[in-house]
């Protein structure tokens, strides 16, 4: 058991670097710019990961959010805008890399706008909480954590955006229970302990999203990435 777990772990984590790759090549071309419709950056970013990695398939839709649309949790579908100057802008992909899910999320900012840079820092530091709360307390539920995250958003002075703080993923397709979205999720209502192993005794495996937005200023940002190996 021992092994395979180690074996699991080591897929998720080369899944998750492989988007980390994909990722850093978007920047390095300048996929992300002004004047760019979100779903003109969305099928360059499709077409450069079937370059890189051969990737068709993804687990869940690929976003790309843009100016107030980074306001809006994942199962929005808000209209399609243009990249602005001085704007900001959030990736959240799930690429299947030879049957296991990475689930990677980053926020840029372009220009110089001092408080879109603060919030790509603050969102960035609150994984890293998210993530050291998260080992520091062994029988953390679901509720425990989003609430958490719920507390380093208004540490920081914004709200947090998500109806969710994560969620499972593993190998293509992990586990789901139909119509249920709320015991597998890091959701305010899930009070099971997410170490809790699954039906086969195997670990769960889990993401942490961090979503922090200012309704006023009308700008988000998210950032997401494994929370329990890495």
């Amino acid at each position: 058991m021992e092994i395979l777990e180690n074996i699991r772990a080591a897929a998720l984590l080369e899944a998750q670097q492989k988007a980390a790759d994909l990722f850093a090549e978007v920047e390095r071309q300048g996929l992300i710019r002004a004047g760019v419709l979100e779903t003109k950056i969305n099928e360059s970013i499709y077409a450069l990961a079937e370059e890189m990695f051969s990737t068709k398939q993804y687990w869940h839709k690929r976003i790309v959010r843009a100016g107030r649309n980074t306001l809006a949790p994942y199962d929005e579908n808000p209209p399609d805008l243009k990249v602005l100057d001085d704007d900001i802008v959030f990736l959240d992909l799930g690429p299947v890399f030879e049957a296991w899910e990475a689930d990677f999320g980053r926020t840029f900012v372009i220009g110089n706008d001092p408080v879109k840079q603060k919030l790509c820092r603050d969102i960035a530091q609150g994984f890293i909480s998210g993530k050291e709360y998260f080992q520091q307390h062994p029988d953390i539920t679901g509720a425990q954590l989003y609430h958490y995250a719920e507390q380093l958003a208004a540490q920081n002075g914004w709200e947090f955006g998500g109806p969710i703080a994560g969620h499972l993923v593993g190998q293509f397709p992990h586990e789901r229970i139909p119509g249920d979205k709320v015991t597998l999720y890091v959701h305010p209502d899930n009070h099971n302990r997410m170490r809790d192993r699954d039906a086969d005794g195997n670990i769960r495996h889990w993401i942490l999203e961090i979503h922090f937005i200012n309704r006023s200023r009308q700008i988000g940002g998210f950032y997401e990435e494994l929370l329990t190996i890495g």
